[in-house]
């Protein structure tokens, strides 16, 4: 898939899934870009959820665990803290 092809599906996969991902706990905000893996941005583009705080899964309950892929396209969880506006 061409990065302007993958780009525009994941911009739609979001736009789909936004509200259900924002009702999360801890989810900040939701957004399209490159994926962290290892600590490394890759060139591999997808959906990007911020929240406060990583919390490990054990103490997640189930209906606020962001999944790693939604319609093929890959959810990259980054811990930002707070957003709040200037």
């Amino acid at each position: 898939m061409s990065d302007e092809i993958e780009q525009k599906h994941a911009i739609d996969v979001k736009r789909r899934h936004e509200q259900e991902l924002m009702r999360k706990a801890n989810v900040v905000a939701v957004g399209v870009g490159y994926c962290t893996r290892g600590g490394v941005q890759s060139k591999q583009v997808g959906i990007v959820v911020s929240v406060k705080n990583k919390v490990p899964l054990s103490e997640l309950k189930t209906k606020d665990v962001i999944p790693t892929e939604i319609e093929n396209v890959p959810v990259d969880v980054v811990e930002t803290g707070p957003i709040r506006a200037l």
